[in-house]
């Protein structure tokens, strides 16, 4: 077998293997994490940066975007990281617990450990789990993610995180916000593990304080949601942010569980919030929506894959976008059946509003289906304001520019009102109001 074709660095590209020969001794795991790391820096040598080239990303090409590495954010002390967060406004008055993670690593002191240890979840971190002999688990990489470059990106550079426990049947009284803190300028990576057990009921707030500057941020949470559980996720990555903001979410269901998600984008130069969700027990449910906002010449993605793999599962996706300027926006939705998957109910929908002339949105759902007994549907549409609801409100003394963000709140209040999540319902209803008022 011949060799593979060695490829020509960018300067980024060569940046990001500098920064892992200089960064491996410090980096934390077992010999097999250490394994592992490597095989993972060595594809991004192999193969450089996802590109255009690469399906998953041909229209979010981090390649092009990221013009150098970087180096990993420097260890953060507990009252630099308290100084950001007391400047940060996240979900205003709103009674919930608080776990903090300061430049890629756990933070007990700012973290309300003890609080939840008397609600039933114990909060660990993930540095610990990476130490352990079966520390290479807590970095597995689902099939249906193949060797997608942002996950190795991460699997090389992991700095920390935590690892959360909710226990058998425990219904935690609050939310609980997971805060990614950055102190000063520098790249941060950091992988999280929440496992929610059987009969269980959990609500988490994945939040992010302060700005890494031209560093990217890749941050990967990894859920597991037992028979019976209930978990309830809201991302919000909202701000002027320079680098490169990389989400992923890998989830596992279980059966008769339920999981719904919404991952709120506004305001970074170049955003992908990916998910990976596989139903592994029957008879449950998955509810995946997006809020999306973006302007001047900002990029956002929403990427997802849902795997049916089991029968008699329920998945909803739902998608709004709304773009300004000369800002780009990505939809990549995909759902599978697999062969015994029987009674299937798949819907997606994504929509997209174009205030701007120069506004771009590419929307690309698919289905694979490989059963006969199923309901699976999917959707796009992508225009402009309305003209006649515009005039209607106008012609009732509405000023032009309240006229218009009343439609762009409708039109993206619609998927928060579908999340019926009303602790943070208020919350993102302000932040669209923020957005369209700058």
């Amino acid at each position: 077998m011949n060799a593979p074709t060695p490829i020509n660095h960018t300067q980024a590209e060569a940046g990001l293997v500098a920064r892992f020969d200089a960064a491996r001794p410090s980096l934390a795991g077992s010999i097999a994490v250490t394994a592992l790391r490597d095989a993972a820096a060595e594809q991004i040598k192999a193969k450089g940066l996802p590109h255009r080239r690469v399906e998953e990303y041909k229209y979010t090409d981090l390649r092009a975007f990221m013009k150098s590495a970087a180096p990993l954010a420097a260890p953060a002390t507990s009252a630099e990281a308290k100084s950001v967060l007391d400047g940060f406004e996240s979900y205003g008055a709103l009674d919930r617990y608080r776990i903090v993670i300061a430049n890629g690593t756990f933070n007990a002191d700012l973290s309300d450990v003890d609080a939840l240890a008397a609600e039933g979840v114990t909060v660990t971190d993930f540095n610990d789990g990476l130490a352990a002999e079966n520390g290479s688990e807590l970095l597995a990489t689902p099939k249906m993610a193949g060797q997608d470059g942002t996950l190795a990106l991460n699997t090389a550079f992991v700095q920390g995180g935590v690892v959360i426990s909710v226990k058998d049947g425990a219904d935690v009284s609050k939310p609980v916000e997971l805060v990614q803190v950055a102190v000063g300028e520098g790249a941060q990576v950091s992988r999280n593990r929440i496992v929610v057990a059987n009969g269980a009921t959990f609500k988490l707030l994945e939040t992010f304080a302060g700005d890494t500057g031209a560093g990217e941020t890749n941050v990967v949470f990894d859920y597991d949601v037992a028979d019976g559980a209930k978990l309830a996720v809201t991302r919000l990555m909202a701000g002027k942010a320079e680098g490169a903001k990389l989400f992923t979410t890998l989830a596992r269901i279980g059966a008769d569980a339920e999981f719904k998600t919404l991952g709120f984008l506004a305001g970074p130069a170049f955003a992908r919030n990916q998910q990976f969700i596989s139903f592994t027990g029957e008879n449950s449910e998955a509810k995946i929506y997006g809020v999306t906002m973006a302007r001047d010449r900002d990029l956002a993605d929403q990427t997802l894959i849902v795997d049916h793999a089991v029968p008699h599962c329920n998945s909803r996706e739902f998608f709004k976008t709304v773009l300004d300027d000369e800002a780009r926006g990505v939809y990549q939705g995909r759902i599978n059946v697999a062969p015994h998957a029987q009674k299937t109910d798949g819907e997606m929908m994504t929509q997209a509003l174009l205030l701007g002339e120069g506004a771009e949105m590419a929307n690309k759902p698919e289905l694979e289906i490989f059963a006969d007994d199923v309901l699976c549907a999917h959707g796009a549409t992508c225009g402009e304001m309305d003209a006649d609801l515009l005039f209607y409100l106008r012609a009732r003394g509405i000023p032009e520019a309240e006229a218009r963000t009343l439609l762009v709140l409708a039109f993206l209040s619609e998927a928060i009102e579908e999340f019926d999540e009303d602790t943070v319902t208020e919350e993102l209803g302000a932040r669209v109001r923020a957005w369209l008022a700058a």
